[in-house]
């Protein structure tokens, strides 16, 4: 059985969503849109695919059995519930939407089609990550403590400046947070569960944007702990991710996509770890040299198709995210500790 996919989109991430798809056997890139008919004509020729100038012809074509979205944030809501009244399972690029409100629409456009919906958050499946997961869940750091996570990007100008979406209100929904930032926070809620409150400060520290460039927040997680989170794109030259976790059993470090650390106690299970590489990759360009990561996600979601199962970021855990954004949001606009509801 082969399932035919639809490029909705023709920038870098599609370009990427390409890659990843073709990348996996029994799957095949059939059709490509978006706003600029040339990116749109160059993804669609490199996968013997076919280029649609118009929306509604490109929702038409045939065989078609899933979309791949990777337009600008700001029309994701519209276009899921696009591909659901065409009856197509949809797997959209964080964040899913702009808001919770917009991703309970699509949900429900969705769950109405019987059609898969599912949020690209790759880092989920990363190996490291798979491994970590595992090893919280059976406590193997005990009761956690303190978390801290930083995301110090860099973004050089230009970035900003030569995109018709990127760091406006309307397209992109804000920036260093929900553009960059979200996949660390997708993180964090993956592995240390929701987070009960939050106290947070944002602002445009070095470029010429409508939203934020940096934000920082404390963090109550409902476990009990406590955090701290660090988000920009205006820490030139731009350092890997990292995020820190203790327990009571010791305290293990991630950076980027690895775990590099795990200073445990002699009773704590064991926890192997990967060594460290130069790699930092997104951490100064938005370019994605390997696909891997997103081939992943692809092949997740297909297999969630083929068994009718939840794919591994679905439409609710892809929501979990947007609240934590809106509500860091809303606690730097305020000025004010924000308390944040259980997780539906």
């Amino acid at each position: 059985m082969t399932i035919h996919v639809g490029i909705l989109g023709a920038g870098g991430i599609s370009d990427t969503h390409a890659r990843a798809a073709a990348a996996i056997p029994g799957v095949k890139v059939v059709a490509v849109h978006g706003h600029n008919p040339e990116k749109a004509e160059r993804i669609a020729a490199e996968h013997g695919a076919r280029a649609y100038a118009e929306a509604e012809a490109f929702f038409a074509h045939k065989p078609m059995d899933m979309v791949a979205i990777g337009s600008p944030s700001g029309r994701h809501r519209e276009q899921i519930i696009a591909c659901a009244r065409a009856s197509l399972h949809v797997l959209v690029e964080k964040p899913m939407t702009l808001t919770p409100e917009e991703a309970d629409e699509a949900m429900m456009a969705c769950k109405a089609a019987r059609v898969q919906l599912g949020v690209i958050f790759q880092d989920r499946l990363q190996p490291d990550v798979v491994r970590l997961k595992r090893f919280l869940d059976e406590r193997g750091l005990g009761r956690i403590h303190l978390v801290t996570a930083d995301v110090k990007w860099y973004r050089p100008p230009e970035y900003y400046a030569k995109s018709q979406w990127r760091g406006r209100p309307a397209l992109d929904g804000g920036g260093a947070v929900i553009n960059q930032g979200i996949h660390t926070l997708d993180l964090l809620l993956h592995l240390l569960g929701d987070v009960e409150s939050l106290f947070a400060r944002t602002r445009t520290a070095a470029h010429a944007i409508e939203v934020e460039d940096t934000a920082v927040a404390t963090l109550q997680f409902r476990s009990g702990a406590l955090g701290t989170y660090e988000s920009t794109t205006a820490a030139f030259p731009g350092y890997k991710r990292r995020v820190e976790i203790s327990g009571d059993a010791g305290t293990v470090v991630f950076e980027h996509d690895r775990l590099v650390a795990a200073d445990l106690r002699p009773a704590a299970p064991p926890l192997a770890v990967s060594p460290a590489t130069g790699d930092a990759e997104s951490a100064s360009s938005p370019i994605v040299s390997d696909a891997t990561p997103h081939r992943r996600v692809f092949e997740d979601f297909v297999e969630a198709i083929a068994k009718g199962r939840r794919p591994m970021c679905d439409g609710l855990e892809g929501r979990r995210s947007l609240v934590l954004v809106q509500a860091l949001y809303a606690s730097a606009r305020w000025g004010a500790l924000v308390t944040l509801p259980p997780t539906l």
